[in-house]
């Protein structure tokens, strides 16, 4: 039992380090920082794929640059289980976000040495989760789910570069994005992730099983005035938007906190010209709003456009709403979440079931296969930051649940092709 256990750890060790290794390939010197087709990201999907290919799988990269690793089942033509979850990160990120979720999964093939299940596993390190180059989240999952159209490859980024350029300049058949789209053969889908907050943590509980992943609504609202001289426009004769936008700015905060449940952040402020001693012509501010009730979070951000619209007014002032991203909330599928709470208690753990307030793979793949997904707990619920980290003890419960997992989804397999 001892020797069982020593083994678990020193496979969490194993990931952890590789996780550190990954984080040390970065497009900017001195933090952690990878973008969808950027040259880290060339260098990190051909670390992932050497350690892929060691552990008897085939690898290949789709027209999204999903990096994609097979390992076969016990028949020819056995259905498959993806796993997975995103190499990309946020500017100066952590270690594990997105990537523990792929390490973790390659180490439970790994621990197969070799056996073959009644099912192949299809391990995706998605290129792009993350939204940063183009503003736009969930390129490679949405290529899984074949929702990757000709308004999202025209997209561009702060350079001028379209999703469509990036891909072919970094080697990519562009004509090839309906071929990554998932077939018939693919059944289900399973993601570990570190929470990204503190509820695991206050509870003192190292893995949870998330029920639902929250909705969520991204966009810009811009204000429009006019430009002119700060020392020589009267204040009564102004049309200065960036006051506009700090007001509704505040009306975003209170609404949110008066509203159960429901975040809402501007994570971002331009001006135009941006010169202090000019009167800003344009304003613009992000807006970023989640709920776990689609009708709570819809309400919501009509009620932040009529407010924004009243603050223009005050000004003599236009302003515009530009949606960006409307994501439904998710439910995790039952059965399949089901198994994976089983498979965690037979460790020893009860697990807890909770909703996510952030963003994931799985919440794409959920639209095209059963999903569930699996929170590792994360210290003093830090994400997003070079200070996230994991418990190594985590680590090895949750290959111990994975593990556990794969037996039992073997079993419900062959019980069902009996």
């Amino acid at each position: 039992m001892l020797s069982a256990r020593r083994e678990r750890i020193d496979i969490a060790a194993h990931i952890i380090e590789r996780c550190r290794t990954l984080a040390r390939i970065t497009d900017v010197p001195g933090n952690t920082t990878r973008t969808f087709l950027s040259p880290a990201m060339r260098t990190c999907m051909n670390t992932v794929k050497g350690w892929m290919e060691n552990a008897g799988m085939s690898v290949s990269v789709d027209a999204v640059g999903n990096l994609r690793g097979l390992y076969s089942g016990a028949g020819t033509d056995a259905p498959r289980l993806i796993l997975g979850s995103h190499l990309d990160t946020v500017p100066n990120a952590g270690a594990f976000d997105g990537v523990l979720g792929v390490l973790l999964s390659l180490a439970l093939i790994e621990s197969l040495g070799g056996r073959r299940l009644s099912f192949a596993l299809e391990l995706v390190g998605f290129s792009e989760e993350e939204g940063i180059r183009f503003g736009i989240p969930f390129i490679g999952s949405r290529a899984l789910a074949g929702r990757i159209d000709e308004s999202l490859l025209l997209r561009k980024d702060k350079s001028g570069v379209s999703v469509r350029e990036a891909m072919r300049g970094f080697g990519l058949d562009v004509e090839a994005v309906e071929a990554a789209a998932l077939d018939q053969s693919a059944i289900a889908y399973l993601e570990f992730h570190i929470e990204q907050g503190p509820v695991l943590e206050s509870l003192d509980m190292p893995l949870a099983v998330v029920d639902t992943i929250v909705g969520q609504t991204r966009g810009e609202m811009v204000f429009t005035g006019a430009t002119n001289h700060a020392g020589t426009t009267p204040m009564h004769l102004r049309h200065d938007p960036v006051a506009a936008a700090a007001q509704w700015i505040c009306r975003v905060e209170e609404i949110a906190r008066s509203t159960r449940d429901l975040v809402a952040t501007v994570g971002r402020v331009e001006t135009l010209p941006g010169a202090g001693n000019v009167i800003a012509g344009e304003a613009r501010a992000s807006l970023d709003i989640r709920h776990a009730n689609d009708e709570v979070r819809i309400n919501a951000l009509e009620t932040l456009v009529d407010q924004a619209d009243f603050a223009a007014r005050q000004r003599g002032l236009q302003c515009h709403w530009r949606a960006q991203m409307h994501q439904p909330a998710i439910q995790m599928d039952t059965r399949l979440s089901q198994i994976v709470c089983d498979a965690i208690r037979s460790t020893g753990v009860e697990p807890l079931r909770m909703s996510s307030g952030a963003g994931h793979d799985a919440m794409v793949m959920a639209e095209r296969l059963p999903s569930a997904m699996v929170f590792l707990r994360s210290l003093g619920g830090i994400s997003h930051h070079p200070d996230e980290t994991v418990r190594h003890e985590d680590v090895a419960k949750a290959v111990d649940a994975g593990l556990e997992f794969l037996r039992r989804f073997d079993e419900a397999i062959i019980k069902a092709h009996a």
